[in-house]
């Protein structure tokens, strides 16, 4: 049960500090000078916040790069920061330390009033006639390329992950990217390992300095791209769509705009639908029903919780409030977390276990709402759900139907488990084409 204070405005940017121990009172660790406890959440995510949760609690404090910060833990931690009835927790001010110099005005980076208005204008991009559009571009990609999976042991990630980058070019942005392909791929690459870079200025060399090169050029890239479809109206793409999509008042997004959106959803698209995508076959790999899976919605809603792309989120109280009997002051940067939620017994009996049966509407219907958050939650709900559902069904019924597959004999997968899961050396498999 959490309790409100007043607002506090002095804490107008995530940068504003709290004062000197407001956060002693907390159960928890500050760590080694200087780090903190960020080489040990760096070293293992998983198994450290697993152990902070077991030594104190679903309430404690950590030290990670440079910031004190409290955790959250459980569905009505979950629901207390993602549902927000009280407008307390602000999701710019809490992934603003790691993004706010790769994704400024992202929209996962908005809040409040501002965030519902240029997410009502986005929400076009996903309406029924782009839906289509995007299940036929995605149809005919996935088919031309896992046509070419069947033969010799392959790395299924990174070739799942070139596949969502095409059909994000063909889907997203309407056009092919040629010799810019693989110039693209490393912008990512470069934007997400910079948002975790130990050292946070964007100096040669570091993390984050090439993070700030990716962005400086796609933003070059798709500056032109968003001029050019407001030039000819565009199409059906996501990028047309976002292009010319205009606010209540009728007025077009800046092009500055649309271009942050536009970056920010392609990683979105990009990372971490590869990501559950490579962590549902893994596990599909050894469930004994596998040849009867029909539901695989309900396959891919249970990989996610076993394994989902983001871990954690982060936001930052504007107002004083409790939560587990604890006062927690106006300016905490706060976080909650979708794999410790998501292998809590009491949610889920035999966590471990891969059960897309957990996943029957009668099941759901049992559990408490904010017990798997893979896609956040409240306003900030991932604006592309349905787009990632869509894209793993239609890349499934083409497996499934035209292949047996297998991990590489001997080989079991090891997972990078930060910032976006992934199997450490591209999870070795073979494709055999089924008989007729």
């Amino acid at each position: 049960m959490a309790t409100l204070a007043e607002p506090a405005p002095r804490f107008s940017h995530w940068s504003n500090k709290l004062p000197k121990g407001a956060l002693d009172h907390l159960p928890g660790e500050d760590g080694i000078p200087v780090f903190g406890t960020t080489l040990r959440l760096v070293a293992d995510p998983v198994f450290h916040g697993n152990r902070m949760h077991a030594t104190y609690g679903p309430v404690f404090r950590s030290h990670n790069f440079g910031v004190r910060q409290v955790s959250l833990i459980g569905p009505e931690a979950n629901e207390l920061v993602l549902f927000d009835r009280e407008k307390v927790f602000s999701s710019e001010q809490g992934w603003g330390p790691a993004l706010d110099r790769l994704f400024p005005r992202g929209l996962m980076l908005m809040d409040f009033e501002a965030h519902r208005v240029d997410r009502r204008a986005l929400s076009i991009a996903f309406k029924p006639a782009p839906m289509r559009h995007y299940a036929d571009a995605l149809n005919r990609g996935i088919a031309e390329a896992v046509a070419q999976w069947g033969g010799p042991p392959m790395a299924f990630y990174p070739a799942i992950k070139q596949l969502t980058l095409d059909l994000a070019a063909d889907s997203f942005l309407g056009m092919e990217w040629g010799a810019e392909a693989q110039k693209v791929n490393r912008a990512f690459v470069d934007l997400v390992n910079g948002s975790i870079g130990v050292i946070r200025k964007p100096w040669p060399l570091t993390a984050m300095g090439r993070g700030v090169a990716a962005r400086n050029y796609l933003v070059e890239l798709f500056t032109v791209e968003t001029l050019k479809r407001r030039e000819t109206g565009g199409g059906q793409d996501m990028f047309s769509q976002f292009a010319n999509a205009t606010r209540e008042d009728g007025s077009l997004l800046a092009v500055d705009e649309v271009v942050d959106h536009m970056i920010f959803l392609m990683l979105a698209a990009h990372d971490t639908i590869t990501s559950g995508a490579s962590s549902l076959l893994h596990f599909l790999l050894a469930y004994d029903d596998l040849p009867r899976m029909q539901l695989t919605e309900m396959a891919f809603r249970e990989a996610l919780r076993l394994i989902p792309p983001v871990p954690s989120t982060p936001r930052r109280a504007l107002k004083d409030f409790t939560f587990g009997g604890y006062r927690i002051p106006a300016g905490t940067q706060v976080g909650i977390s979708a794999q410790i939620t998501h292998k809590m017994p009491e949610h889920w009996p035999d966590p471990e276990r891969f059960d897309p049966m957990r996943f029957t509407p009668e099941a759901t219907a049992r559990r408490h709402k904010y017990a798997w958050i893979p896609f956040g939650g409240g306003a900030h709900m991932c604006l592309g759900l349905h787009f990632a559902y869509l894209q793993v069904k239609v890349l499934m019924a083409h497996l499934l139907t035209r292949y047996a597959f297998e991990l590489e004999p001997g080989y079991e997968p090891q997972w990078a488990p930060w910032p976006i899961p992934k199997p450490k050396d591209g999870m070795r498999m073979i494709f055999r084409p089924r008989d007729g």
